[in-house]
């Protein structure tokens, strides 16, 4: 049985709460969440089954309350970017799993925080912050990740002579995290087929809705439970259309938005155990009469680790609070704090795995789980390609 490795003996730092970016109900955060999560041993097994088990103490314990606005059960008045950064780097940091089931309540259900009626906020929102209600957001294609304005799924009007209304939705989505066992999705689909991204709306599709499939399971590196979804013929209320028709692009970019500094915290947590994970393991390996840690290039490369998660970490507490603070939209700001922090995890891991010599390489050490966990990363949310692309044009701009 494989579970939740325990940490190393180095707990995760906490010196940064103390700079700026942060106040007091962030610090009481981090001092609660801190042990809950050190004490938290889940099978890891099954991605599915513990990626549920995951969201139910998530929700049980108030953690997921983080997830949805004080008006539907949340522990804020509003989603807080810093809240869930320090929520993604702590529980990155013990289990990216952990980190994945909070991420994606967050993201499945921040369209409906940001644009829901009363009425969907009200149905969904509170069972999402008692981790009874599993959400998922549905935007990437075959044929259309980085690129929204190439999607094919098509929502169609069924019947435009009904004053109630109904939506038909044909298409495919794929690389859908929680995609399976998710109880809703938040879909994006094309409801002017010839408007490109201007002719994309969004959709809340119940799990049981007739001619929604959702059983093909894609098998990935790191353990977590995605699918690909068929809509056949699939028939949704007028009341399922999420915000404004065809404003579904602004409303996913609304929501990246928030979202993708999340990301970066997620790597940042990564990173950070790697670095205790190398620090540990320098000060225990016994070398030519000396300890690892005792040679200049292992100090070396300790030193270099060091400086790319602080790095990384800056950025990533500069977006959240940019976004915290009621700044212009923090577009540019997210895309660098998600392309530094994960292309800096993964230097991080790999450094860390290589001073593991051959223990590194082994199935079950945390640096090997590390190493598969943080490669997705580089590409979720946008590949950091795309991020570089974003960043340019910001800068063009201006």
């Amino acid at each position: 049985m494989h579970v939740a490795t325990p940490p190393a003996p180095c707990s995760p730092p906490t010196a940064h709460l103390a700079l700026p970016f942060f106040d007091d109900t962030h610090r009481a955060l981090a001092e609660g969440l801190v042990p809950w999560a050190a004490a938290q041993q889940v099978d890891e097994t099954d991605d599915r089954a513990a990626c549920r088990d995951w969201v139910q103490r998530l929700g049980a314990d108030g953690w997921l309350r983080y997830c949805v606005p004080a008006a539907q059960g949340g522990a804020l008045p509003a989603l807080d970017s810093r809240a869930l950064v320090l929520l993604r780097e702590t529980l990155a940091y013990h289990s990216p799993l952990a980190d994945f089931a909070l991420a994606m309540q967050g993201l499945g259900s921040g369209a409906i925080t940001l644009a829901g009626s009363p009425a969907q906020q009200a149905q969904y929102l509170q069972g999402v912050a008692r981790g009874e209600l599993i959400a998922a957001f549905a935007l990437s294609e075959p044929e259309a990740g980085s690129d929204v304005g190439a999607m094919q799924t098509i929502a169609a009007s069924a019947d435009p002579a009904s004053a109630a209304g109904t939506f038909c939705l044909n298409g495919t989505k794929t690389w859908i995290s929680n995609g399976g066992i998710a109880d809703f999705y938040c879909v994006f689909a094309k409801t002017n087929p010839a408007g490109g991204t201007r002719g994309i709306s969004a959709f809340i599709v119940d799990a049981n809705t007739p001619g929604l499939d959702a059983s093909r399971h894609i098998h990935v590196m790191a353990p977590h439970p995605l699918a690909t979804l068929q809509f056949t013929d699939c028939i949704v209320p007028a009341t399922a259309l999420l915000g404004e028709e065809n404003g579904g692009f602004k409303l996913a970019m609304r929501t990246l938005d928030i979202f993708r500094a999340s990301v970066a915290a997620a790597a940042l947590g990564m990173a950070r155990r790697a670095l205790a994970e190398a620090v540990h393991h320098a000060r225990q390996r016994r070398m030519f009469g000396q300890t690892l840690a005792d040679f200049q290039l292992t100090q070396a490369k300790l030193g270099e680790m060091a400086a790319l998660v602080d790095s990384a970490a800056l950025l990533t507490y500069r977006a959240a609070w940019l976004r915290d603070t009621g700044q212009a939209r923090v577009t540019a700001e997210a895309a660098m704090a998600k392309m530094t922090a994960t292309e800096n995890a993964q230097r991080v891991i790999d450094m860390a795995l290589q001073l593991h010599g051959g223990r590194g390489v082994e199935v079950g050490s945390k640096v090997e789980s590390l190493y598969r966990d943080i490669r997705s990363l580089r590409i979720y949310e946008g590949a950091t390609e795309v991020q570089q692309l974003i960043i340019g044009k910001s800068l063009l701009q201006e």
